[in-house]
C-alpha cells in the first residue's frame, strides 16, 4: 500500500495543490509554519476519518473560503483507490470512497492504513492511560471493523449506566436497573479486553526487536496489558455488583476496559516513572513502529508511516537508525533542513505551495 498523489483545495493554507509521492522516503521540509504539518494532517484524515490535532474539523478550511477538499490517491497491492473528504461551514463532512459517499465513518476504516508519529506522542508513554487506550483502538480498529462496533456499544451502556448512578434513585431500585446494565457491559467488556490483551502479546516482540534497533541493543522493553482479570461474564457482572456502592459515591463507573492500561518498562523498570524524556520518546516511536508490523500481519501490506519533525528530538545515531528504517516502507517525513545522505524524494514546502 502506497500514496501516488494528494490533492488539496481551500486546506488550512494550501489554496490549491497536487503533490506526487513516491515508495520510500518522501522528506517534506521547509521552515516553521509553512504547512508541513498539514500534508500530514490530511493524510492521515483518510486514515480514521479525523484529525489528530484539530478539535473541530472546520478549522482546517482556509479562511477565504466555505468548503476544503482532500483528495488521496492510494496504489495498493490489488487495484487503486481514491479517499476524499469534503469540509462544508455549513454542512457536515462528506467522505467519499471511490466516488461514492459513506454513511458511517466506520467504512473507511481500513481503506488506508497509515502510522502516525510526532514528539507530541510522547504522551504515549508520559501521560495517562487514556493515550494508551486510544492507541489500541486506533490500531485494532483499523483492521477489525468488528471491535470499533464494539467499542462504540461499550461506551453507549457505560454512559447510560453512569447516568443512572447519577439519578439519586433509591438504591434497591437501583439494584434492578443495574442487572441490565451490567450484563450487557460484561459481554462487551470481556470481549474488549481480549482483543486488547491479544493486540499487546503481539505487539510485544515488534515493538522490543524496534527499540533493540533503536537503541542498538543497550536496552530491553517490556509490555504488558493491565485490565479485566476475570475470566467470564459472570465474573465480571459480580465485579460491577460489588463495586455498587463505590460507583454511586463516585458517580460512575469505576472498573471495566475504559480504565485498561499498558505497562511499559525498560530493564524492567516502569518507564512512564522513571524514564528519561529520551528513553520515553525512543519506546513512544518504537511502539509505533511495531503499529506498522501489525497492520501488515493483518492487511499482508505495510501502512504508510507518517513522521512529524521527529528528526530534531532524536540524537544522531537514533536518526540514522530511523532513517534506514524508512527506506522499508514508504514515509512521508517532515522536518526544517534535511542533509542525510540518503536516498529520498525531497519536498521544498513555503507558505502553503510545493517549491518547483
Amino acid at each position: 500500500m502506497e500514496i501516488t498523489k494528494l490533492q488539496l483545495f481551500s486546506y488550512r493554507n494550501y489554496k490549491q495543490c497536487e503533490i506526487d509521492f513516491k515508495n520510500g522516503l518522501n522528506v517534506i521540509c521547509g521552515k516553521n509554519a509553512q504547512g508541513k504539518t498539514n500534508l500530514l494532517e490530511a493524510v492521515y484524515f483518510c486514515v480514521v476519518g479525523k484529525s489528530f490535532r484539530a478539535s473541530r474539523e472546520k478549522e482546517v478550511i482556509n479562511k477565504d473560503s466555505e468548503f476544503a477538499k482532500i483528495k488521496l490517491f492510494i496504489k495498493k497491492e490489488i487495484g487503486n483507490s481514491i479517499v476524499e473528504i469534503i469540509f462544508s461551514r455549513k454542512d457536515k463532512k462528506t467522505v467519499k470512497i471511490n466516488g461514492v459517499p459513506i454513511k458511517k465513518i466506520s467504512e473507511l476504516l481500513g481503506e488506508f492504513n497509515g502510522v502516525f508519529f510526532s514528539p507530541d506522542e510522547l504522551k504515549l508513554i508520559k501521560e495517562s492511560p487514556e493515550d494508551r487506550r486510544r492507541f489500541m483502538d486506533i490500531d485494532i480498529s483499523q483492521t477489525n471493523k468488528q471491535y470499533f462496533y464494539l467499542l462504540n456499544r461499550y461506551n453507549q451502556i457505560l454512559q447510560n449506566r453512569n447516568k443512572q448512578l447519577k439519578m439519586n434513585l433509591k438504591r434497591d431500585d437501583l439494584v434492578d436497573i443495574m442487572k441490565i446494565w451490567n450484563t450487557q457491559l460484561a459481554t462487551c467488556s470481556l470481549k474488549i479486553a481480549k482483543y486488547r490483551q491479544n493486540f499487546v502479546y503481539m505487539l510485544a516482540p515488534f515493538a522490543q526487536k524496534a527499540h533493540s534497533y533503536l537503541t542498538d541493543n543497550k536496552e530491553k522493553l517490556g509490555l504488558e496489558y493491565v485490565g479485566i482479570e476475570e475470566k467470564t461474564e459472570e465474573d465480571i457482572i459480580k465485579h460491577l455488583e460489588k463495586n455498587l456502592d463505590k460507583d454511586l459515591a463516585l458517580g460512575y463507573t469505576s472498573y471495566g476496559p475504559h480504565r485498561d492500561d499498558i505497562k511499559v518498562t525498560i530493564n524492567d523498570v516502569d518507564v512512564r516513572t522513571y524514564g528519561s524524556q529520551g528513553q520515553q520518546r525512543t519506546c513512544a516511536l518504537s511502539l509505533k513502529l511495531a503499529e506498522l508490523d501489525i497492520i501488515k500481519n493483518q492487511i499482508n501490506t505495510k501502512p504508510v508511516l507518517l513522521l512529524d519533525d521527529v528528526l530534531s528530538e532524536l540524537d544522531d545515531d537514533r536518526k540514522n537508525r530511523l532513517l534506514a528504517y524508512c527506506k522499508n516502507v514508504q514515509t512521508l517525513i517532515t522536518c526544517t533542513s534535511f542533509n542525510y545522505n540518503v536516498q529520498c524524494n525531497k519536498l521544498e514546502i513555503e507558505n502553503g505551495e510545493v517549491k518547483k
